[in-house]
């Protein structure tokens, strides 16, 4: 699936301009939409919920494309029906938002941090979001297990980053086994995705580059019967392999 064409033909003064249009455009569109979007929510059930968030997903990648002639490819498996865990590579703000409109209904392990931001937190709470501490170790990891069950079982799917924060392009730092252990005690899958949006929408500076960003969702994989750590190793393993090969040089 492609979303839209990409723009190839951009000047560094265009594309420098586009850039910094998006930089000041994605803060101020996401903080007007959460007015919106907190006043909605406490009128609909969840389901409705979360067709609103997809909504503000595909409405910032429409502005994205034609600002910064950034696109999207989605490559690999097929989703699995049903509700499962999927882990993504985290290197840009870009799958922050692409995630809503690939996956299904979906919940999110973020830092707890963002519920403290002025109506954003109150939107990030209202979609059951599974808030934790990351400096909070073994306790945080027993938050997103029973969290992610209660979310699993309402039929939802949850998104991980399993490094815990952004990192940059060409670096990874040890997955956590928080998607792993879930998997095991619910007998759900894990989903692995990758992508290359860190080389497109880097996680630091204003310059976005165009081109089209590939997300390949990868073969899922069942924890039962399997040694926690291996699984999470091999899981790290591909994903960061994929992305070297997406990676341009």
């Amino acid at each position: 699936m492609v979303a839209g064409k990409t723009r190839t033909r951009r000047g560094p003064a265009v594309q420098y301009a586009g850039s910094a249009f998006f930089t000041v455009f994605m803060p101020a569109w996401t903080f007007f939409f959460a007015i919106f979007f907190v006043i909605a929510c406490s009128l609909l059930p969840f389901r409705k919920r979360y067709l609103l968030a997809r909504w503000y997903g595909r409405s910032v990648l429409w502005v994205l494309k034609w600002s910064c002639g950034i696109t999207y490819r989605i490559e690999g498996e097929p989703i699995p029906p049903g509700a499962h865990i999927a882990l993504w590579k985290h290197s840009s703000s870009w799958e922050t938002m692409a995630m809503m409109v690939v996956f299904p209904r979906q919940v999110w392990v973020l830092k707890h941090e963002l519920l403290w931001l002025p109506v954003v937190g109150v939107g990030v709470w209202q979609m059951h979001s599974i808030a934790v501490n990351r400096k909070a170790g073994h306790s945080a990891v027993y938050q997103v297990v029973e969290q992610g069950k209660q979310r699993l079982a309402e039929g939802s799917w949850v998104m991980i980053f399993p490094e815990g924060t952004r990192v940059p392009v060409g670096e990874t730092r040890r997955y956590g086994v928080s998607g792993v252990l879930l998997a095991k005690e619910t007998g759900r899958l894990i989903v692995p995705v990758a992508h290359n949006a860190g080389y497109h929408w880097p996680r630091r500076g204003v310059l976005k580059k165009p081109g089209v960003v590939r997300v390949v969702i990868g073969a899922p994989r069942s924890a039962e019967g399997r040694d926690l750590r291996e699984l999470n190793g091999e899981i790290q393993a591909w994903v960061e392999h994929t992305i070297e090969t997406l990676t341009p040089r």
